[in-house]
């Protein structure tokens, strides 16, 4: 049966065009693009679908392959950035992400130096947990904090796939007694600037934090309490920290060593390079993000489309399987970790453009409602279509002991579903919000990579205002220069308030949409609350400790301006504004 649909027109803005050009498509040996984005999405999709043939050998690959190409093609649902490069190419590595373990042996650390290498080359991102590692306090040279700079030099010299520089995250417990030095590893130089930091952290330490009393740091090799510290003290140090740098960031380690759906196989070892997802020694995460956005019935009035959102779960879960099964894996150990527990990171992106379509402000008690209402959904949906995986396929091979072994148990094909990635290219394709975020800002520049900056102006604003007839060329270039809607004339109050931007938001909505979407994840969440450069190191403090009172998982601050390069930013090149009046 020969595939449909080959030529379909995709709807595509300049900027998802310039990065696809320049990241994705095809190029022959002259640096010429050689393929369309069409044609990107229908080499994906003839290459997952090949799985297919290994449950049935007459399968209908051409049914799949056009199923999941309109999938990707429509910009309902892509995969990640992985998959989009190397599927049907070279590489053929599909994962965006992997977690390698790393204990206190010399042999231990040069092993993981190398795999790391050999992970980044193939196009994945590398997460840590130093904990293990014995302490440097007393002259040691291989302390948590000295295994950082040669892991980044490492990186830092390898493109992923050729295409960008590696990313990492690093994880030390905060009772480890390196933890100071560790919060301030990113103080110096910036050669820690492809990593990212984050302290775990106890109940035990928390409770300490709020009585101001000592918390235990304890021998990683023997078990045993060294010493304490006053938890007041080292959490106002990771505040401070964050404050300055944007790092570290927090993970609330009970919460997820809780929620290990296989606890049979051992303690979750770390997260992904953005916190999204919760790991195994040498798992990968294969993630997906369905577009919200593309997910509302048309009319005067749009509403959820459920029905529709049902179809797409559906055939994203098994999209996501088959990726799995088609994967090139660049380490044997990373192949038998995956395939053992087949989890799966489905999340979303465009939230924040689909409350703008329903006329809900972010920062409003209806926004948090249809959060937990929308992943509710759709957690409920992909758990249901792993079960039926589950049933045509066989449950995933780790599932006695899992937390589905019981009697009337699911029968999944997956350990775990749901995830909320940052989605921050793949949004940029499908021309949507990013993850779960709020607007970053109605006009502002996004730093891509080679130092060139992308400009992003919010078309559904520019279409509200053009239709209400407050649209003009001055209104852009003020939002360009910074001025906030709030402190212009002549704008109606109500667009005002719902196209509310994330540094306009108080930082405890930010808090409390991660929470409403944490409710109905498997893993974690990924987002970030921005502030804006004005917050003080006591905002940071108040974060954190909500976060912690709120159930989260994990939580990242980033103050503007803390970073001398950050990937977004509202400092815009007047000439960039100039061109696109010019052309829009």
């Amino acid at each position: 049966m020969k595939s449909s649909n080959s030529t379909r027109t995709i709807d595509l803005s300049p900027n998802a065009l310039y990065i696809l050009k320049k990241r994705y498509l095809k190029h022959d040996g002259h640096g010429r693009v050689i393929e369309s984005p069409s044609d990107m999405f229908r080499r994906v999709a003839a290459t997952v679908a090949q799985a297919e043939r290994i449950y049935d050998r007459g399968a209908d690959t051409a049914r799949w392959e056009d199923a999941f190409y309109g999938l990707m093609s429509r910009l309902e649902f892509l995969p990640n950035s992985p998959t989009l490069l190397n599927a049907g190419r070279l590489s053929g590595q599909l994962s965006s992400c992997f977690v390698l373990p790393v204990s206190e042996s010399f042999r231990s650390i040069d092993k993981s130096l190398e795999e790391a290498k050999l992970v980044q080359v193939s196009g994945g991102g590398t997460g840590f947990n130093l904990s293990r590692l014995r302490s440097g306090a007393k002259g040691d040279k291989d302390g948590p904090v000295s295994f950082l700079a040669p892991l980044s030099t490492t990186t830092a010299s390898v493109k992923q796939g050729g295409i960008r520089q590696g990313c990492n995250i690093a994880i030390l417990d905060a009772h480890h007694p390196d933890i100071l030095d560790f919060v301030s590893a990113k103080n110096g130089s910036g050669e820690l600037s492809n990593f990212y930091l984050s302290v775990g952290v106890t109940s035990e330490f928390m409770e300490a934090v709020k009585t101001g009393k000592n918390y235990r740091l304890v021998d990683p090799a023997t078990g045993r309490t060294v010493d304490t510290h006053n938890a007041r003290d080292v959490f106002e140090h990771i505040v401070a920290q964050t404050w300055k740098t944007g790092d570290p960031g927090m993970l609330f380690l009970e919460r997820i060593h809780a929620s290990n759906p296989v606890p049979a196989l051992g303690e979750i070892e770390g997260v992904s390079g953005c916190g999204e997802q919760m790991l195994l020694p040498y798992e990968s995460c294969n993630l997906g993000s369905v577009n919200l956005v593309r997910m509302l019935k048309d009319g005067k009035k749009p509403e959820v489309d459920y029905m529709k959102l049902d179809e797409v779960v559906r055939l994203a879960v098994r999209f996501l399987n088959d990726v799995i099964d088609v994967n090139t894996y660049p380490l044997p150990q990373i192949a038998a970790a995956t395939l053992r527990t087949r989890k799966i990171g489905l999340g979303v992106m465009g939230f924040a453009d689909m409350l703008v379509r329903l006329g809900i402000p972010y920062d409003s008690e209806a926004a948090l409602a249809l959060a937990e209402k929308v992943m509710g959904f759709i957690n409920k949906q992909a758990h249901n279509a792993s079960a039926a995986l589950g049933k045509e396929r066989g449950v995933f091979p780790s599932f006695k002991g899992s937390v589905y072994d019981r009697p009337g148990g699911p029968t999944m094909r997956n350990a775990s579903c749901t995830t909320i990635a940052p989605t921050g290219t793949i949004s940029l394709i499908a021309g949507c919000s990013n993850g779960i975020e709020p607007l970053f800002a109605l006009v502002y520049m996004r730093r891509i990579m080679e130092g060139k900056s992308l400009l992003e102006v919010n078309q559904d604003f520019i279409r509200e205002a053009k239709e209400r007839g407050f649209y003009s060329d001055e209104l852009v270039s003020k939002l360009a220069q910074g001025i906030r809607l709030d402190d212009m004339e002549n704008i109606p109050s109500e667009m005002k308030r719902l196209f509310v931007t994330a540094p306009e938001i108080k930082a405890d909505w930010h808090v409390r949409m991660q929470a409403a979407f944490q409710h109905n994840v498997d893993n974690a969440v990924s987002k970030t609350v921005n502030l804006p450069h004005s917050a003080t190191a006591q905002d940071v403090a108040a974060i954190y400790m909500q976060a912690y009172e709120l159930g989260l998982k994990g939580i990242t601050i980033y103050r503007d301006g803390s970073r001398r390069r950050q990937p977004l930013a509202m400092r815009i090149d007047p000439g960039l504004v100039v061109k696109y009046l010019k052309e829009c």
